[in-house]
């Protein structure tokens, strides 16, 4: 009879406690109950409705207006500078850059830049064929060139007397040894295979290459007369300045009377752009040649096609950390259409995939199936497999069996 006295008073405290806690007899079966058969209260399931709208993976951005980045120009040969044009000025093919030590010194376009003196007859490169090209849209006569696959005559770099290949004595051969093309052919121009003159005395002209004949000498002579500059036939480093084009003076950096050697100007192209600064999370919407319309300031709308998407790593001005970014170029279709504007912030809209008066949901009310693809669930707790399309600020295109407009579907917020 004893035992039975703690467990009773067990229980009776086990009660109290429970109604202590507001359970009382509903409470004390509720704990006795299986999960399986508890009732909880719960709030309503969110719905929206399937409605028709049009999508659009279109992106906006905020470009600015300009003639693009600058680019920072330098001085090719080593004097005093004479004379910089003014900001704004546009310089073309022909036209003084700059002054250096009074001497001219021209935009030439094309490339590569001058990186050797250029004189010695049938020299061969890519750098002369830049200067036949700019002598020949100046108006001078360069005459015909030699075609690729063709052997000039070059002297020999062995001294005069020495002996030649066949064990005598020969000079060095005469510039004018090799015929200006369109002659007809000496033993000094060869084509072909089987021809394989003496390697220390003969070049091949390579696709791409140019060769300073006699016709292209007399014409650098007749531009620096007209240049003003000293006649003897011979371009040097830095007598010319190569570019890609025309070039508007950005900025000027020196002045008349500094050594050169530092910076001179900032120039940029001469077309209106407009300059997009992007993440590189965004590089996939900027291809080349993707199309583009611009809001210019006063509402006025034009098309731009992307021209060139760059990686630059700009420092940050509180920080100073630096983060890559894209700096994206888009040329406008109508420059007209920016004539009276000289910069400005432009809004810049890429139309993407577009999808008009599709039925679509918000995002938030797709289900995962565990089978693989999605479904929408109806009020009653049912659902309908879809098949999903176009994704856009936070709306889904939907097809399926069963799925119409104004369908009430639930969705987590």
């Amino acid at each position: 009879m004893h035992s039975d006295q703690p467990r009773r008073r067990l229980l009776i405290g086990a009660v109290v406690a429970l109604a202590a806690l507001g359970l009382g007899a509903a409470g004390w079966a509720g704990l006795s109950s299986t999960p399986e058969k508890t009732t909880t209260a719960s709030r309503p399931a969110a719905t929206v409705a399937v409605t028709r709208a049009d999508l659009s993976t279109g992106r906006s951005f905020t470009g600015t207006l300009g003639y693009g980045p600058a680019r920072p120009l330098k001085a090719g040969r080593d004097g005093v500078v004479t004379w910089l044009p003014p900001v704004g000025t546009v310089v073309r093919p022909g036209e003084t850059l700059y002054r250096v030590d009074d001497d001219r010194i021209p935009l030439f376009v094309g490339s590569p830049p001058l990186y050797r003196t250029l004189g010695v007859r049938n020299t061969v490169g890519r750098d002369v064929a830049m200067i036949v090209r700019n002598l020949s849209a100046l108006g001078y006569r360069v005459g015909r060139q030699p075609k690729p696959g063709t052997y000039v005559g070059q002297p020999s770099p062995e001294p005069t007397g020495s002996p030649s290949p066949s064990g005598g004595s020969s000079p060095e051969p005469s510039a004018e040894s090799s015929p200006e093309p369109g002659a007809e052919s000496s033993p000094e121009t060869s084509t072909g295979a089987d021809a394989r003159p003496a390697a220390d005395l003969r070049v091949r002209v390579r696709e791409g290459d140019g060769v300073l004949t006699s016709a292209v000498i007399r014409a650098i002579t007749a531009w620096q007369r007209d240049l003003g500059v000293a006649e003897d036939g011979t371009v040097g480093v830095g007598d010319v300045a190569v570019l890609p084009g025309a070039v508007r003076v950005d900025a000027v950096s020196a002045q008349p009377g500094d050594a050169t050697g530092g910076e001179l100007l900032r120039v940029t192209g001469t077309t209106k752009v407009v300059t997009v600064a992007a993440t590189p999370d965004d590089a996939g919407v900027f291809a080349d040649g993707t199309t583009a319309t611009v809001r210019l300031p006063g509402g006025t709308d034009t098309t731009a096609e992307v021209t060139a998407v760059a990686t630059v790593v700009p420092a940050d001005a509180a920080t100073g950390d630096q983060r890559p970014a894209l700096s994206v170029t888009l040329t406008l279709d109508r420059p007209a259409a920016a004539t009276r504007l000289d910069a400005g912030d432009v809004d810049v809209e890429l139309a993407g995939e577009k999808r008009q008066g599709v039925l679509v949901v918000p995002v938030t009310a797709l289900l995962a199936l565990r089978e693989g693809g999605y479904a929408l669930q109806r009020t009653d707790g049912s659902l309908i497999a879809v098949a999903t399309g176009l994704f856009s600020d936070g709306l889904v295109e939907v097809r399926g069996d069963g799925v119409t407009e104004g369908l009430k579907v639930v969705t987590t917020s």
